[in-house]
């Protein structure tokens, strides 16, 4: 059976506390789904956990990015190995509600080519995390939201949901970090194609130890804050930028794009 949503989690030495997550993610995910847990290198220390678990569960896969290291390059490789209409991309600490992942699915299903999981809305909620971050992403979203009209008040969150064929037309130009949601939704809204957003709480990662660093990553954000304030670009307009900046895949040396188990 063809998924309806391709949920992609980039990892990177999660070890067995990812079981944890992805257990909640299969019991939680209603939809004909396949998830998609994009490692950077065969010896990551999440690989076995996954593998172990695709033994039991069809759905999941352990698929090994070759467009370069990092989650931005994870997050881009995921969804052009997704074969549904819908990716969500998600993170693999259990920061994120996995009983929203159909709601976002079924919000492109019926027609936005971006579904916001929101932090910033009423009935939203962030719990913990760095005080500079949760300042920054808030006022982030507020004045997108306010000035730019991006259609959600969380455009720096990760979780989100893409129509797979609008990933693939605009392309994602990030390649570090997790800058890929504003990216996205900045090319969205430049399109005038639709974003939505649903409220959602966000717990501090309680596993394990985070990787983002705010300092590293925040020109990067920066860069498409102001891009989504640009005027309005043609489907045209869009692909010759696309056509221009498309980085060149990694050559695949003896590895398929899915890591199955021996």
């Amino acid at each position: 059976m063809t998924p309806r949503v391709s949920v992609v989690i980039p990892v990177y030495n999660e070890g067995p506390e990812v079981v944890r997550h992805l257990e909640r993610i299969l019991r939680e995910v209603l939809l004909p789904a396949e998830i998609l847990v994009v490692h950077d290198m065969p010896e990551d220390t999440t690989v076995p956990y996954v593998h172990e678990l695709a033994r039991t569960d069809p759905r999941v896969r352990a698929v090994l990015n070759t467009y370069g290291r990092g989650p931005a390059n994870a997050i881009r490789f995921g969804i052009d190995a997704a074969r549904a209409p819908v990716a969500v991309v998600t993170m693999a600490d259990g920061c994120d509600d996995p009983q929203q992942i159909d709601d976002l699915a079924r919000l492109v299903d019926r027609g936005v080519v971006v579904a916001a999981a929101s932090r910033y809305m009423p009935g939203g909620q962030q719990v913990g995390g760095p005080r500079f971050k949760r300042i920054a992403s808030r006022w982030a979203g507020k004045t997108l939201k306010t000035f730019a009209r991006v259609g959600t008040r969380d455009a720096t969150n990760s979780f989100k949901a893409y129509d797979t064929d609008f990933v693939r037309e605009v392309g994602i130009e990030s390649n570090t970090g997790f800058e890929i949601g504003i990216e996205l939704t900045a090319k969205a809204t430049r399109l005038r194609r639709p974003v939505a957003e649903i409220p959602t709480i966000w717990l501090d990662r309680q596993l394990g130890e985070s990787h983002f660093d705010v300092g590293r990553f925040m020109p990067s954000y920066l860069r498409w804050y102001f891009f989504a304030f640009g005027r309005r670009m043609s489907d045209a307009q869009m692909a010759a930028r696309w056509a221009e900046k498309r980085p060149t895949p990694t050559p695949v040396t003896g590895r398929h794009r899915e890591d199955t188990p021996a």
